[in-house]
Order: structure tokens, then C-alpha cells, then sequence
């Protein structure tokens, strides 16, 4: 059992839950709790690492067992050295290392989205959830997004990591993957409501950050920007909540 937090295990997954840097050298993240780690497992993703502790549920107890049937590196840790490290309020006594899996090759556009200058971590934890759940192909993040791979935004995707594909690119390169899309901007001054475009064809969703919107360089792109009518006194909807209305929007159309 490891019992000292200056264990070179328990500092690796420090490391990896605190540095963005770290994650990048060593292309692993960390995720917590039980159902992260099944995830991860049954999605066929490499973990380097296991760490566990006796205050882990049965649920978890199993899933240990067979991480070690697969002859993965499991290690026992006091829960005190768990919980310390721990980037969750309520630690269940699990955490991995995963291995960042590269992406496939970028698909032909059908059903994309592009997020841009989001930095709220549990706002792109949602939307890349969202994305997930409605079937999108591919999330397109430019260099002004944070980490994807921050142990907040994998808490709120809540495993979408592990099926939906995400790129990290730079503006040449998202308008050249879009020139066969149409690129549609959520914008809360767009003349066009979202629920009268048609979004059956080929498309991109571009969501901009939650302070200033889409930036220069995603707004240089030839978009259509779609508006969300807001008969209330707000300004403007949180993204991961614009985000929601617009991408099953797509799936509201595409399934009738």
C-alpha cells in the first residue's frame, strides 16, 4: 500500500490533475470515481495507472479486479494520500491515468462543432457532453479554449472524451476543414432564428467563449449567425446551455 504523498506514482497524478504542461509531455490525463474509470476501460482506453482505496464501493472493488485481470498497473493507496490529491469535493477512492488516444482522421463534414475562447472548464465538460450525447462527430477547439483534458472539464463530460473525437486546431486549419460546411455562429444578434434555419445539410456549430463570444478569427469565417429568441430580461444564455438548444435542434430536424 502507498502511504506517503511523495510517492513518484502519487506525484505523477498530481502532476497530471495540476499541470496542462504535464498532461501535454506525457499525452495522459487523470479521471475520478467509478464510473469515469469503467468508462475508460470498457471504451478500450490505455490506463497506465490505477490508484485505489479501501473506502472504494463494491461497484469499484470489481472494477479494480479487473483492471488487475488485465494485468494493468494497479496500486493500493491510504485514503488520506487518495483524498489529498483528489480534485473532487466527495473522492471515491478511484482515480486512473489514461492515455490520450490521437484522434481518427477528421471525418467529412456532416455534423461538427467548433468551440472557441471557451474557459470555463465545466462549460466545455457540458457541451463536449452534449456533443457526445447527440451524436456529433467531431469537436473542433481552438488554441483559445482551455485544456480539454483538465480534470474539471472530464468530471463534467462525463466520459464523452472516450467517444466523441476532439481536435485541437488552429484557425488556417478549421476554416480549411469547413469549406465543404456550412458554418453556422451562435450569436445573440444573429438575424436568424435558430428553429427557421435548416440544418440538414452538412454543418458546423460555432460556439463562441462565455465573456466575449466568438472571436476575430472565428467570426472571419463565412457564417450565418443564428439567434436564440429571448423574450425575458437576459442578455445572453451560458454557452453549454446555447450549445444544448442549437445541437438538438440539429437532431430535432434530422429526425423528422
Amino acid at each position: 500500500m502507498i502511504v506517503s504523498p511523495h510517492n513518484p506514482k502519487i506525484q505523477a497524478a498530481r502532476d497530471l490533475l495540476l499541470h496542462a504542461k504535464a498532461r501535454r509531455e506525457a499525452q495522459a490525463f487523470v479521471v475520478e470515481g467509478v464510473r469515469l474509470v469503467e468508462e475508460a476501460q470498457q471504451a478500450g482506453w490505455k490506463m497506465r495507472q490505477v490508484l485505489w482505496s479501501s473506502d472504494l464501493s463494491p461497484r469499484g472493488r470489481a472494477l479494480v479486479e479487473r483492471c488487475s485481470a488485465l494485468r494493468l498497473a494497479v496500486d493500493e493507496v491510504s485514503p488520506a494520500v487518495l483524498n489529498a490529491i483528489s480534485d473532487t469535493q466527495t473522492p471515491q477512492g478511484l482515480l486512473a491515468i489514461v492515455e490520450m488516444k490521437p484522434p481518427p482522421a477528421l471525418p467529412a463534414p456532416d455534423f461538427w462543432l467548433i468551440l472557441d475562447a471557451l474557459r470555463d472548464p465545466g462549460n466545455l465538460g457540458t457541451i463536449l457532453r452534449t456533443a457526445s450525447a447527440a451524436g456529433v462527430q467531431a469537436a473542433l477547439l481552438s488554441s483559445g479554449c482551455t485544456d480539454p483534458y483538465a480534470p474539471k472539464v472530464a468530471r463534467a463530460a462525463m466520459g464523452a472524451h472516450f467517444h466523441l473525437p476532439i481536435y485541437s486546431m488552429d484557425w488556417p486549419q478549421i476554416a480549411a476543414a469547413t469549406r465543404r460546411a456550412q458554418v453556422y455562429l451562435a450569436d445573440a444578434g444573429g438575424d436568424l432564428p435558430y428553429y427557421r434555419a435548416d440544418l440538414r445539410a452538412p454543418l458546423a456549430l460555432l460556439i463562441g467563449g462565455e465573456a466575449e463570444g466568438a472571436g476575430r478569427e472565428a467570426q472571419a469565417l463565412p457564417v450565418r449567425r443564428l439567434s436564440i429568441p429571448m423574450p425575458g430580461r437576459a442578455e445572453s444564455l451560458n454557452a453549454a446551455a446555447a450549445a444544448s438548444i442549437l445541437i438538438f435542434e440539429v437532431v430535432k430536424q434530422r429526425s423528422v
